[in-house]
């Protein structure tokens, strides 16, 4: 869904810069850096004749009038002489004038004498939808060889990017009338002239090969060689200093990026268009539908692309395909003169780019959060934050690691819940269990592994490595003693712990979808015995003798003897964690009694140790481990040392 979301925006957006106003400017800029990038390009085809300042000053003709026609004779003569292919007056001859006719009968019989003159028309407003021509008065009009209109259609930066289309003008432009003039091929061909072209500018403003208009009079100043088989464009080049406004001049593609002297002349334009036809290397474009199925197939291609990369790597697939883009773009231009508004692909890539950084920000902070969540189910908020960036815990996967492992129950839970609403014991166990995680495992930065039932398995020393691990399980159990005291849903909790300390492998186990952080192995089935071993001793928490080794006496215990607990070859320790340092005075003299019965008893010396054991309950009424063995003095029958003793006690039930 986000990549098919992506794909519609990056899609939107390219149809909607390409078919709405809004995206004109990026359509203008892709075609202008085309251009731009190309750089300049020689051509020497045509030549400008300039009506410019200093031929204003050097031939004393006025700034807000007509030159004197007698002036355009003789450079027309001074052309035709000069083997100039065709001559263009992009200036508008459309009356006499009233005070030197005979001027204007010199300018129509060098005209006629040169036979190469085309002259331009205006083309006028005429109503809605319709124009009007005006053209060369009569006399200019039946002596030239053809005549074109001198209209332009800038953009709305100005910029003129299109040749003057014919459509439904009346008449050809002055470009194509002056094709036609000098015969070339493409204007013979049918409905030619009404095929949409894009002008190819060669360069910076002022590029074409040029002269003031009072040098080309002078064949000292510009030998006949300037114009020998060229064209010809004769028109005005003026951003007066006198009058300051602009005289028919445009901005280029290349001044609108580049800077510099801001613009091209008309009749250098007029100029551009007919090298264009002459040169055949007029710019064109797709149609309208290509074009959008272009931009619509890049967005979709973008739009889902980036989507799949994490921010740093789309931006990196993002950049390269701008790039690969405007390569493309540049290379079409340059080798097919088919320009593309590429820079619309670059506003669809960035919008492409931007959902994709959104999209995967979110995605990576939820998932973050679910991560992080999945830690507290196990760890403490201490632990979560430290681990929270490291995904790599919830890769499957395991390493062996000593832990010290830890399991509980709810003593006589089975009896308890019998008495329960469903409602009532979720209720309590809910209660039971926070309380079991925040104040006493996740206190000592414990890992809870999992629930079972009413039973806990937590461990300590991974993911976080500890030092002191196994006093800080021990911690945990003590505080566990510290929750049974108080009521839970109107009920006291006692809960039973079973500790061991012991190598395991620790990790994720599952499949690549799922997994269990968990711990496997002999010792986490120890700790499990250790924890059933408190019901046949009467004891709250059992402690093995490989934890008892690692609290080095910081903790108050006692031990209970060797057991050869059910599927254990071999006896171990077991030790009961008493309590806090602080309460070792208050408990010395029943713990140092059951000391001295378990040495008796260990010695085989039955009958001592059972009034040691008497002793300790006369101390501690009812200690569970007392009554253990008192019981199973009982169930030997005899207060004698049997054959082969070794103190330790077998249990075959779990």
């Amino acid at each position: 869904m986000a990549a098919l979301l992506g794909a519609i925006l990056a899609v939107g957006t390219g149809l909607c810069l390409h078919t709405f106003r809004f995206g004109q400017g990026l359509t203008d800029a892709s075609y202008d850096l085309l251009l731009v990038a190309r750089g300049d390009t020689a051509t020497d085809k045509a030549v400008m004749v300039y009506l410019d300042e200093a031929s204003y000053q050097k031939l004393n003709q006025p700034l807000n009038a007509p030159w004197d026609r007698a002036l355009h004779a003789r450079l027309i003569d001074r052309l035709s002489a000069a083997g100039a292919k065709a001559i263009v007056f992009d200036i508008v001859f459309s009356d006499p004038n009233p005070n030197n006719s005979n001027a204007d009968q010199q300018m129509a019989d060098a005209i006629r004498r040169s036979g190469r003159v085309v002259l331009a028309a205006d083309n006028v407003p005429d109503g809605p939808g319709r124009k009007r021509v005006i053209p060369p008065f009569d006399l200019f009009l039946n002596e030239v060889a053809g005549v074109g209109s001198a209209e332009t259609t800038p953009s709305s930066d100005l910029i003129i990017r299109l040749h003057t289309p014919r459509g439904d003008n009346p008449l050809s432009s002055l470009a194509w009338a002056t094709a036609e003039t000098i015969g070339l091929p493409l204007t013979k061909q049918s409905n030619a002239e009404y095929r949409q072209r894009w002008m190819n500018y060669y360069g910076r403003p002022g590029l074409l090969p040029s002269c003031s208009y009072y040098q080309a009079l002078d064949r000292i100043v510009v030998p006949d060689q300037f114009f020998r088989d060229k064209v010809v464009f004769v028109g005005a080049r003026l951003i007066t200093k006198f009058a300051g406004e602009r005289k028919d001049e445009y901005p280029s593609p290349f001044s609108r990026w580049l800077g510099g002297d801001g613009f091209v002349s008309g009749v250098e334009i007029q100029a551009t268009a007919f090298l264009n036809l002459l040169r055949d290397d007029w710019l064109e474009r797709f149609s309208s539908s290509v074009e959008l199925w272009i931009l619509a197939a890049l967005g979709v291609f973008f739009g889902v692309a980036l989507v799949l990369f994490r921010p740093v790597m789309a931006t990196a697939v993002a950049a390269g395909g701008f790039a690969a883009v405007a390569m493309g773009s540049y290379l079409l231009f340059r080798h097919e003169l088919v320009w593309f508004p590429w820079l619309i692909v670059g506003v669809q890539i960035a919008i492409a780019l931007g959902w994709s950084v959104l999209f995967n920000s979110v995605q990576l902070y939820v998932q973050k959060r679910l991560f992080e969540h999945t830690l507290s189910l196990y760890l403490s908020p201490k632990l979560v934050k430290k681990f929270s960036g490291n995904p790599h815990l919830l890769k499957p996967g395991a390493e062996k690691q000593t832990l010290t492992l830890f399991f509980s129950d709810i003593a006589d839970f089975t009896s308890i819940s019998e008495g329960l609403d469903s409602d009532d014991l979720a209720r309590m166990m809910n209660e039971y269990f926070e309380a079991a995680v925040s104040k006493c495992i996740h206190k000592t930065d414990g890992t809870v592994v999992k629930y079972i039932g009413d039973a806990i398995f937590a461990f300590w020393n991974s993911p976080e490595l500890q030092n002191d691990h196994a006093i800080r399980a021990c911690r945990a159990a003590l505080h566990f003693q510290e929750l049974s005291a108080q009521k839970i849903n109107g009920r006291a909790l006692r809960t039973r712990i079973g500790l061991h300390t012991g190598v395991v492998n620790v990790g994720n186990f599952g499949s690549v979808e799922r997994v269990d952080y968990t711990a496997l192995g002999e010792n986490v089935n120890l700790a499990s015995r250790m924890e059933g071993l408190n019901k046949y001793l009467g004891t709250h928490c059992l402690i093995s003798g490989e934890t008892q080794k690692d609290i080095s006496g910081q903790l108050v215990t006692r031990f209970l003897g060797r057991f050869q607990l059910k599927g254990f070859e071999k006896a171990v320790e077991v030790y009961e964690l008493v309590g806090w340092p602080q309460d070792e005075p208050s408990s010395r003299a029943w713990r140092e009694s059951f000391a001295l019965g378990l040495k008796h008893y260990q010695q085989g010396r039955f009958a001592d140790a059972s009034k040691e054991f008497d002793r300790t309950l006369q101390f501690r009424p009812g200690d569970g481990p007392a009554k253990f063995y008192l019981k199973r003095f009982n169930e030997l029958g005899t207060l004698e040392r049997p054959v082969n003793w070794t103190g330790d006690i077998e249990l075959k039930e779990k």
